[in-house]
């Protein structure tokens, strides 16, 4: 069809007889040939602005789809990057354990004689405890006894100073009479 040269004319086909050509009836809608009533509704203003907040709605709520979508493909990155460094682990994780279980071991060794220098330790806690607890009753019975002695001592002591003085005196008693029969016997002589 189309516009051509030999076999090919406007609409219809020719072919080397020619035969009478048929026309198909064309039917036309009236309706359509009448001018358009174009009214304005009252209604159209809010159902613009009803339409316009709707879009407005979608849009942002299409925009925070788009946001999750990239924030999970992010996510999505960052799991796959900790899988293969994680699949990377698990050929270190077989070289580190047998390490990681001695150092366990090793450790538990030493739990265990702590444990048993713990005990030795309370022993020797409650023994140093016994002697404080003896030598503090020691120290009491000691204080006691040095203030009584020292009490005893005051009080001897203001006894020699007594006598030493009563020794003085009489010591002076004794040479005035030494000196006064000194002077009787020169005098009686």
């Amino acid at each position: 069809t189309g516009f051509g040269y030999r076999g090919a004319g406007f609409g219809y086909r020719v072919r080397g007889v020619s035969r009478p050509c048929t026309i198909t009836p064309i039917t036309i809608n009236k309706q359509l040939l009448q001018p358009l009533r174009l009214e304005l509704d009252p209604n159209v203003q809010t159902v613009k602005y009803q339409e316009k907040e709707q879009i407005k709605t979608l849009n942002n709520k299409f925009a925070s789809f788009i946001d999750k979508v990239r924030f999970l493909e992010q996510q999505n990155k960052v799991l796959e990057t900790k899988w293969s460094f994680l699949q990377g682990q698990k050929h270190c994780k077989n070289t580190i354990m047998p390490m990681l279980e001695a150092y366990i071991g090793n450790l538990k060794k030493q739990l265990e004689a702590l444990g048993c220098n713990r005990a030795q330790l309370e022993t020797d806690l409650k023994a140093a405890q016994h002697v404080l607890e003896t030598n503090k009753k020691m120290y009491k019975d000691e204080c006691s006894q040095r203030t009584c002695t020292e009490s005893e001592f005051i009080a001897l002591k203001k006894d020699a100073d007594c006598f030493f003085l009563n020794k003085a005196e009489l010591e002076a008693k004794v040479e005035s009479l030494k000196e006064e029969v000194e002077f009787l016997r020169m005098f009686y002589k």
